[in-house]
């Protein structure tokens, strides 16, 4: 009877660990195709982006600004806006909380949320996201110094 006893307990903390086990994913879900921030691979720049630094319009009225890079609590953001007549048309993270795996997850989940909102709201005044609030902080903020130096 003890020996029944402990062979159903152990199968049930074995089934319980192995069941709690969580793996980690190689490729993000929202943010696969950026590349790792600051590394240079994927549209992330190698160098350094100056804030409020504005690249060479391929048309007139196109421009690109970078935001400053702000500091959270779980690492840096900064993102890049592309403005066509006024009108925000591109968002790109630049740098992103990637240090620790956890970090990375929720930037990959909540970044591309961010830059959805951007779009439609056409400002910095958009909803943070749950669950990725000192991320959404950074992000506001970069994105708001990044249209004040669009206007100067």
């Amino acid at each position: 009877m003890r020996r029944t006893f402990l062979a159903v307990i152990s199968t049930i903390v074995g089934l319980v660990m192995l069941l709690s086990f969580k793996t980690q994913s190689t490729r993000p879900n929202g943010l696969s195709a950026l590349g790792a921030p600051g590394t240079g691979s994927g549209p992330a720049p190698a160098a350094p982006p100056t804030p409020g630094r504005s690249s060479a319009p391929a048309a007139a009225a196109t421009r690109t600004v970078d935001g400053q890079t702000v500091e959270t609590g779980y690492g840096p953001v900064q993102v890049q806006i592309t403005l066509r007549g006024g009108r925000i048309v591109q968002v790109r993270p630049l740098h992103w909380p990637s240090d620790a795996s956890r970090s990375y997850s929720i930037s990959s989940y909540a970044i591309p949320i961010l830059m959805k909102e951007t779009l439609a709201a056409q400002s910095a005044h958009i909803d943070s996201v749950s669950g990725a609030s000192y991320t959404s902080q950074g992000y506001v903020q970069s994105l708001q110094s990044a249209l004040d130096a669009a206007r100067a």
